[in-house]
């Protein structure tokens, strides 16, 4: 794809090879339709093949980072096994073109970032946040399972203990704690989070870039050594979204309410599983 061919993304080019990258749904604080879903899929490869970007600072329009997914793309994926097929490539496509990328990705999270935003936030080979922002993971509080990219490298980033933590409990995390934690590489006052980005930017725009490019890709080996437990987070993730407790969780978030999520009221969730007759 060419830069034009992009609907909800903006392109904004600086010296030094550096391409500001936006998320441009501001009205929706930048949640993903469909449309802004698969173009983060394909942004990476558009950047890795122009000869005139050597980094990538990505932000959010007005006060958001990207509030997450639409939810009727939510109510779809519940009741279309097909367009679960079709969600389960383009996760996969969005962690995996990242990663692949060899050219450095740095996000400014100017705000609140959930869903595949936040996904695009964390994977970013160098995250700066601002201290107001807050992110959750989500998944388990819709009432699917935390695929798109935490089981991948919320680990290997703040360590086994907090990821779980967050991830099965679904709480908010504010700028300065994930910071602390290692969520993210540095947490700056709010008006300081694009100054900064663009600070480092140049920085790695005006190094050796070869150097830069395969550092990167050495350590991203991590990330690939965790792909199959992504695969399997992602597979199980999909299967959830066909459970009744993801219409409950999609409701209570419509309805500004605590989830009362069915597997949780049914006499047999509490119960051992039974030998088979």
């Amino acid at each position: 794809m060419d830069y034009k061919d992009y609907q909800h993304l903006k392109f904004d080019r600086r010296p030094n090879g550096v391409l500001l990258i936006t998320i441009n749904r501001p009205e929706v604080l930048n949640a993903t339709n469909d449309r802004l879903h698969w173009e983060l899929t394909q942004i990476w490869l558009t950047v890795g093949t122009d000869p005139d970007t050597r980094v990538a600072v990505v932000t959010g329009a007005g006060r958001a980072f990207s509030a997450g997914g639409d939810l009727g793309m939510v109510d779809k994926n519940a009741t279309d096994p097909r367009r679960l097929a079709r969600t389960v490539q383009e996760a996969s496509d969005l962690v995996y073109n990242i990663i692949n990328l060899d050219k450095p990705v740095i996000s400014a999270i100017n705000g609140v970032a959930v869903g595949a935003g936040l996904v695009v936030a964390l994977l970013a080979d160098i995250s700066i946040i601002s201290e107001t922002a807050r992110f959750t993971d989500g998944h388990t509080k819709l009432g699917v399972v935390a695929g798109d990219h935490a089981a991948i490298i919320w680990p290997l980033l703040c360590g086994m203990a907090k990821a779980k933590y967050y991830l099965l409990t679904s709480d908010f995390i504010d700028g300065k704690e994930a910071e602390r934690i290692g969520l993210v590489s540095l947490c700056v006052p709010a008006d300081q989070v694009l100054p900064k980005a663009f600070e480092v930017a140049d920085r790695l725009a005006l190094g050796a870039q070869q150097a830069i490019r395969w550092t990167k890709r050495s350590l991203n080996n991590w990330l690939r050594m965790a792909g199959p437990i992504f695969d399997q987070s992602i597979a199980l993730e999909m299967l959830t979204f066909m459970d009744e407790d993801v219409r409950e969780g999609a409701r209570a978030i419509r309805e500004k309410r605590a989830p009362n999520f069915p597997s949780a009221s049914r006499a047999t969730a509490t119960q051992p599983p039974q030998p088979p007759v």
